[in-house]
């Protein structure tokens, strides 16, 4: 079994992959800012103080790791840019670099037509700068990530909520994953077990892929 950081392991959606993947057997440090926050968590995971947006961070947790799981959230427009700048430039060059597994925005992927579901006249305003900031984000690993190896990994672009977890779920591109009656639905907790089987058996590296049932 490998080494996984999640940073943002406090999180609704970073509990969840750190839950998933400690219950299969790996070794898992669950990077937070407020570590005695945290005792919902598995007693066998390492709790860490760990910001994904320093450097210092990254290099004290990536040399134990096999992947850096970014669940991060809550901040402004240039968080998740400013983590993967932090988590690429800090890497880059090292000796057998971790990989980055971003779980970004469900915003992110493209409707019908072709455009950005955070560009439709009724995206939320009000997650409007949360979405801008995961497509920077995107942009950034797509365009100025050579030498390390990432993937990011984007919900439904609307109906993401925790749930059960099933184990079923099916994978797709830049364009929601949709059912018969064209709606794209996943749990928290089925996105973590999406992840963890990528890190397990990687089969998006250096893209994105989404994930839905």
């Amino acid at each position: 079994m490998g080494t996984i950081v999640v940073f943002g392991a406090g999180g609704t959606a970073g509990s969840q992959i750190t839950q998933e993947a400690f219950h299969r057997g790996h070794r898992v440090t669950a990077a937070v800012r407020r570590p005695e926050a945290t005792s919902y968590l598995p007693a066998g995971v390492r709790v860490v103080t760990g910001d994904a947006t320093s450097e210092r961070s990254v290099r004290e947790l990536a040399p134990e790791a096999d992947a850096l799981v970014v669940a991060i959230g809550g901040g402004e427009r240039g968080l998740w840019l400013d983590a993967a700048r932090t988590l690429v430039g800090t890497l880059r060059g090292t000796p057998n670099p971790p990989r980055i597994i971003h779980l970004g925005g469900g915003a992110t992927l493209c409707t019908p037509q072709g455009g950005r579901f955070l560009d439709e006249p009724d995206f939320p305003q009000e997650y409007r700068d949360a979405a801008l900031g995961q497509a920077d984000a995107l942009t950034y690993y797509r365009s100025a990530a050579g030498g390390v190896c990432w993937t990011y990994v984007s919900p439904p672009p609307l109906e993401f909520h925790p749930g059960a977890r099933t184990g079923h779920y099916r994978t797709g591109g830049d364009h929601p994953v949709t059912d018969h009656e064209g709606r794209s639905v996943l749990t928290y907790q089925d996105m973590a077990v999406a992840i963890v089987d990528e890190i397990e058996n990687p089969r998006h590296e250096n893209t994105r892929f989404t994930v839905a049932y």
